[in-house]
This record gives C-alpha cells, structure tokens and sequence, in this order.
C-alpha cells in the first residue's frame, strides 16, 4: 500500500508517545528522590541526636511517597488510555506533550511541597495545580481522541462513557485537597491515598446508574 506525505501526517501510530510516556515517567519518579535531600549534620552529635536529625526528613518523605504514588496511578492510567487509543495526529501529540510537560513538573512541586507546605499556602496551591492540570489535559487528551476516531472501534459506549466519568476522579480530589489546604496546608494532599477508592466508587455508582 503506497503513502503519501499528508496521510503520514494526519494518522500516526503511537507507539513514540507511549515510549515518550515511559521515559518521562521514569525520570520523573527517580528525581522525587532529590526532593528528600541528605541532612546537613555535624559528626559531633551523638547517635541518638543523629537519629532525631533525620527524623526530621519524616514529611519530605512522606511527600516523595505520596506523589510517587500519584505518578505511578497516572501511569496506569495512561496505559489503560492508551489500551483504547489505536491512532494519533498531530494534535493528539501536542495535547500529550503539554501533559507531560505537568509530570515532568511534579519534582519540583513536591519539592516545594516538602519543603514549605506546611508553612505556606502558596506552596500548596503550587502542587495541587500541577496535579488539576496534569489531570485536566488527561481528560482532554481521552475527549479529543474519542471525537476524532482515534480510538478502537470495537469500543462500546458504556466504557467510553465509564472512562470519561472516571477520568475525572483525580482533579476532582486536586480540587478537594486545593480546599482542604487552606485549613490543614500540607495535610490535605492525604485525600489522593484514596485515589483508587475514589475511582472506583465513581465507577460503581456510574454503573449502577447505567444498569437501572
């Protein structure tokens, strides 16, 4: 079958923005480590001293899991997305490319998380957006496949529709831990543990929905 320019530019595998997915995943999740950082501590303190600097790095800790955590369920989220999503045009690529811009973000906003969120609430404001809008453009990027045939079509509509609602599980609870900070700072990031539940209580009560 011969190609031409324009039908390589408008359909396009996408294999490269899954392999593009991975890498910047991969590198995102190892550079949260940074955002722990070693103690500066003297040789002269005694053992148990010692210990209770690095006690300390308890919250910074806390927050490298829990946005490792966050990485690791929109990365599985993607794969599932991508499960579905058969092609690619341009766009799709440029919508993909701004999302991953916001991933490749999280390093450094929990990095300012860990470090003043429980002290300012700009710090928190800083990583509850990043995460809105890394959820926001997922949403578009599923939205825009499905109006432009994109996906698989063998695709029924109640997992089309199943996937749009559960989409929206994550910047909903960027919202919810957005409003939560303003009372409990750097605490409120806690409600994306529930991620996974949120989810699939969404999904449930949407399915019930359907099967009534």
């Amino acid at each position: 079958m011969s190609k031409n320019f324009d039908s390589i530019n408008l359909w396009m595998t996408t294999s490269r923005i899954e392999t593009l997915v991975d890498g910047i995943f991969a590198i995102a999740m190892t550079l949260l480590v940074l955002s722990i950082g070693v103690p500066d501590i003297s040789t002269s303190l005694s053992e148990s001293a010692f210990q209770q600097q690095l006690w300390v790095l308890w919250p910074k800790l806390m927050c490298y899991a829990l946005s490792f955590w966050i990485l690791a369920g929109f990365w599985r989220n993607n794969h599932q997305q991508f499960y579905f999503i058969k092609r690619s045009d341009p766009t799709l690529i440029t919508i993909n490319i701004f999302w991953l811009l916001c991933i490749a973000l999280m390093p450094f906003s929990t990095e300012i998380i860990a470090e003043y969120g429980g002290t300012y609430f700009t710090a928190n404001i800083i990583f509850q957006l990043n995460l809105f809008f890394a959820g926001f453009i997922y949403i578009l990027n599923w939205q825009y496949a499905v109006r432009k045939g994109l996906v698989d079509e063998n695709i029924d509509e109640k997992t089309l529709k199943l996937m749009n609602v559960s989409n929206l599980s994550l910047p909903a609870l960027s919202l919810l831990a957005l409003g939560l900070s303003y009372y409990v700072l750097a605490w409120s990031s806690l409600v994306y543990l529930a991620h996974p539940i949120f989810k699939k209580i969404i999904e449930k009560r949407y399915e019930r929905t359907l099967n009534s």
